[in-house]
């Protein structure tokens, strides 16, 4: 069957368009310019090694945290300085989040798609900034919307001109604390045109649920992306930590570093087998 998808190009990789599965990762926030540095190289050549395309993430604010006290990140200029020497020392193209319109014409200058979040989807304003930049965007379904609510988000980007548009699922609010994914929603968003990519690791966080922190259940990310990846999704998001424990944000839905290239190499083969029909 010929892939109707639109191709979205982000630098160097292309989601969609029966383009190879494609795979957003790194840390949740910015930790410190070496942090930062650092795991990209890792993930880089974990990337290299299993022959997939990789798109790097990190958000330079978080700016939706649990606590007042949580660390939040270091702010737009300092983050995207650091996002710049990330893609000066590794070439990897890079992703990251804005929250207010103001933030992306300079976010645009040195990622190379914007994301909005999930509980910011609606956000007109936001939308029509990130759309009229000229760099993709990348959005999250709310947590409180069916696949179907996303053709208004899509009409509204649309109309300002996005330069391509992918759209993500990251969970939808199940009772307190909990999020669960309707497997029926990949394909159901994928039926709008354009690329779907699924948010393993933020699929799996209990919001809130920690003392003061949102808890996750980081030992489900491999059956969840197997599942995804098997529905047919373009591209797979999952925050990478080398050690979880002590990330400054999502420790609790991390996927661990070292596991990070045996998951891939796993889910390259599920991917196959659903390509071969």
């Amino acid at each position: 069957m010929v892939d109707t998808t639109a191709v979205v190009p982000v630098g160097p990789v292309a989601f969609g368009g029966g383009r190879p599965l494609a795979f957003i990762l790194g840390p949740c926030v910015i930790e410190s310019d070496a942090h930062a540095v650092d795991l990209a190289v890792e993930i880089q050549a974990i990337a290299a090694r299993c022959a997939v395309p990789v798109v790097f993430k990190a958000s330079f604010d978080k700016a939706n945290r649990t606590s007042i006290t949580s660390y939040r990140g270091p702010g737009l200029v300092d983050g995207l300085r650091v996002l710049a020497a990330v893609k000066a020392r590794t070439g990897l193209p890079i992703l990251t989040d804005i929250h207010e319109p103001s933030q992306a014409a300079p976010a645009a200058e040195v990622v190379d798609v914007l994301q909005i979040p999930a509980f910011l989807c609606r956000q007109t304003d936001l939308l029509v900034a990130a759309a009229k930049t000229g760099r993709p965007v990348n959005v999250k379904k709310g947590q409180f919307l069916a696949p179907k609510d996303m053709r208004h988000v899509i009409g509204k980007l649309t109309e300002a001109g996005a330069a391509g548009i992918m759209l993500t699922e990251r969970g939808t609010s199940f009772g307190y604390n909990n999020l669960v994914v309707d497997m029926r929603g990949l394909p159901m968003l994928r039926a709008f045109g354009h690329p779907v990519v699924f948010d393993v690791t933020h699929s799996l966080q209990l919001p809130g649920a920690g003392d003061g922190v949102t808890a996750g259940l980081a030992e489900y990310i491999e059956p969840l992306a197997r599942a995804g990846v098997a529905a047919g999704v373009d591209g797979v998001f999952m925050e990478v930590h080398e050690s979880p424990p002590a990330a400054k944000s999502d420790a609790a839905n991390a996927l661990k570093l070292d596991l990070l290239e045996p998951l891939l190499r796993r889910l390259l083969a599920v991917d196959e087998a659903v390509r071969r029909g």
